[in-house]
């Protein structure tokens, strides 16, 4: 995968907080720690699209049924015990 070499601006918090992450030995550098919270912003919506596809698909599958928890339970001991 290539790279391109980007130029941005942070607030002197914004800064230190990377500065200080790297001094504790979470990254090597202030790219790694970007890069990584890129990464983790990523998973994050990626996690939320699939929350909301569930959601669109769970109120597309019609009216609820009633949930009897008894026999579900003796479902699931039948099945796994």
């Amino acid at each position: 995968m290539g790279t391109v070499r980007k130029t941005i601006t942070l607030t002197e918090q914004q800064d230190g907080w990377i500065k200080t992450q790297i001094s504790a030995g979470h990254y090597t550098n202030d790219s790694e720690c970007i890069r990584d919270l890129i990464r983790r912003e990523q998973e994050r919506n990626a996690e939320v699209e699939a929350i909301r596809h569930a959601l669109i698909e769970g109120e597309a599958s019609g009216d609820p049924q009633p949930f009897n928890a008894a026999k579900f339970k003796q479902r699931m001991r039948t099945a796994h015990g």
